[in-house]
């Protein structure tokens, strides 16, 4: 039980900003095996989105409070996935080799590309979020981070890990993936769904998962595999089609 409390603590240090014990570090092992429990540090990010979003809401108007809701999830990951989103895109739009890729991903600077990403995923990001329905904002928020992070867990299932440095701090993270961890991932990313009222929703996954392919094509043709930020990528990516597909879902089903 220890071990696991370890493991799952290595996973809050490793991709939020919320304080863990000092005896938790960035043990390669821990790392690792943190990977099964990325799904439920999603419903642990997701829930404090909800929180700022219900609370806000009783002063402010619903657009202010999703925004305040972004906020904290952003604030509270240290913009962990949206940096590897933006870097994928500039990465993808500015390299022609493998190489010139992953240099430019592993550049610290933002340029064109990734800025432009940015700025649209997170005005989908909100936008999506407007059009559901006011009570379900919170669940919807606290799925969509649960799920999304699962389906970037099969990506680092499904794609060998690719950067040769051994310097990465990503890299135990993003390898070597077991099913067992797999299964793991996919309870937690799944289980938000089961308190929605209509099994509809469920749906979501199916286009969730066809970003992650069209992404993970676009990854195995240039890089051949996958890095964190290919990682991170797919989790925002796959969260937008959650909120987006939620609209369709409350709209037309």
């Amino acid at each position: 039980m220890k071990k696991e409390l370890r493991i799952f603590l290595t996973a809050i240090m490793f991709f939020t900003r919320i304080p863990c014990p000092k005896w938790v570090n960035h043990d390669a092992e821990y790392l690792r095996l943190s990977s099964k429990y990325f799904s439920l540090v999603g419903i642990l990010v997701g829930g404090i989105g909800a929180l700022v979003f219900y609370g806000s809401s009783f002063i402010f108007s619903t657009e202010i409070a999703i925004l305040l809701s972004m906020v904290s999830t952003i604030y509270i990951t240290g913009a962990f996935h949206e940096d590897g989103f933006a870097d994928v895109c500039d990465g993808l739009g500015g390299g022609w080799t493998k190489e010139k890729i992953l240099l430019i991903m592993k550049d610290s600077r933002v340029g064109t590309y990734g800025t432009v990403g940015l700025i649209l995923i997170l005005a989908l990001k909100f936008t999506g979020l407007r059009e559901i329905p006011m009570q379900y904002i919170p669940l919807t928020l606290i799925s969509g981070h649960s799920l999304s992070r699962f389906i970037a867990t099969t990506l680092i299932y499904t794609h060998p890990y690719v950067r040769d440095t051994e310097d990465s701090k990503a890299k135990p993270a993003a390898k070597n993936i077991s099913l067992s961890m797999l299964i793991i991932s996919a309870i937690f990313g799944i289980l938000p769904l089961f308190f929605f009222k209509t099994p509809w929703i469920f749906l979501t996954i199916i286009p969730m998962y066809l970003g992650k392919m069209y992404l993970g094509a676009k990854f195995r043709k240039w890089l051949g595999g996958q890095t964190g930020d290919c990682a991170g990528a797919v989790q925002q990516l796959t969260e937008v089609v959650f909120y987006l597909s939620a609209v369709v879902v409350w709209t037309f089903i």
